[in-house]
């Protein structure tokens, strides 16, 4: 029996072990991957660590810094590094598929195998669960759809009028990446708010709005209507090239293109879903951790908007990169503030 279980070795994950391992709390952290890296590991290989909007430092190593390598080779290594350098316990490939409650414990299931734990640091990520929206006529349509999570580099399309569909910073990245390569389409649900910079208190107050969707129980959302969106440099030619003439949703897919409420068709020979991820969570459904509203509800921590990780429903488990902490600097601050309550948590029970 284990003090502690993570389930994932991305950047939260390795920030929790970092700091349970600090208080010498017994774990083992379970990572699906066969090779260190997290979801770095498998994005498009175009993305290089200059394109990146930034890693953060895992406790107590500096991050990779600005270059024109790959991210899904930086980064990956990195955290190889960092896992080896701290002497983590990571055991990989270990795919969780549920988690149950047992009495005072909790027992991680992956396959054949099973940990029981006193508490559990959920640490899971988006990147397993791409979002893609329905909308009719969808199966009907004869060309290629691509999802971020598969994004297979500009040339790919090379030749092949591309509609991407999606408001966020993603969306922006390819269509600077496809329109000086092939002719491209923009369409967002909502028109896009751009800004000229980005500062602190933007970041605040794009974090504590989603920490207050998971305070009150809702799934967490996208901060970039808060932040805003901006251009960098390389993406100044696809903005000449008119790419960011932003197109509203259309109302139905057809054959060969889309259909707007109006009547507007415009034939399109691939759909690139830049839409989004949603919490990889469902494992932790035995558990009922789950509100009405479809989110997990998480503790606040007075004065630390990222430091919500506790399950108001099951305080023996904490997530981690979960809705306030789901960027890389927020993974590595919750990671502290999980360890933190699992420590309490572990003392509180030693005394009952």
């Amino acid at each position: 029996m284990l003090d502690s279980v993570v389930i994932g070795a991305g950047q939260a994950g390795l920030a929790a072990s970092y700091f349970l391992r600090q208080r010498r709390i017994d774990h083992v952290v379970l990572d699906a991957n066969p090779e260190p890296g997290g979801a770095w590991q498998h994005r498009w290989s175009s993305l290089s660590m200059d394109d990146v909007h930034g890693v953060a430092d895992l406790p107590g190593s500096a991050a990779p810094s600005h270059s024109r390598r790959a991210a899904n080779l930086v980064v990956p290594d990195y955290f190889g590094d960092y896992e080896r350098d701290q002497g983590l316990p990571v055991l990989r490939p270990v795919r969780v598929g549920r988690v149950e409650s047992e009495g005072d414990l909790l027992v991680v299931h992956a396959g054949e195998h099973s940990w029981r734990t006193r508490t559990l640091v959920n640490a899971t990520g988006t990147w397993t669960r791409p979002f893609v929206p329905y909308y009719p006529g969808v199966a009907s349509f004869a060309g290629e759809q691509v999802h971020t999570a598969h994004y297979p580099g500009a040339e790919h399309f090379r030749g092949t009028r591309v509609l991407v569909v999606g408001g966020g910073a993603s969306a922006v990245q390819f269509l600077g990446e496809l329109a000086p390569v092939t002719d491209t389409l923009w369409v967002t649900r909502t028109p896009p708010v751009w800004r000229d910079d980005f500062d602190a208190a933007a970041g605040l107050a794009a974090v504590t709005a989603v920490e207050e969707r998971v305070r009150r129980g809702l799934p967490p959302a996208s901060v970039v209507s808060v932040t805003g969106l901006g251009l960098r440099p390389q993406e100044q030619e696809a903005a000449r090239l008119g790419a960011y003439e932003r197109l509203p949703m259309f109302e139905r897919i057809e054959r060969d293109g889309v259909v707007w409420a109006d009547g507007r068709v415009e034939k399109v020979g691939a759909i690139l879903w830049a839409t989004g991820f949603r919490p990889a969570v469902d494992h932790l459904a035995p558990l009922g951790l789950r509100t009405p509203e479809g989110g997990i509800a998480l503790v606040p921590v007075r004065g630390n908007v990222q430091g919500a990780t506790t399950s108001v429903v099951d305080p023996r488990v904490q997530l981690v990169g979960y809705g306030p902490s789901a960027s890389t600097i927020g993974a590595s601050r919750a990671g502290r503030q999980a360890a933190l309550a699992v420590s309490r948590h572990l003392a509180a029970a030693a005394v009952a």
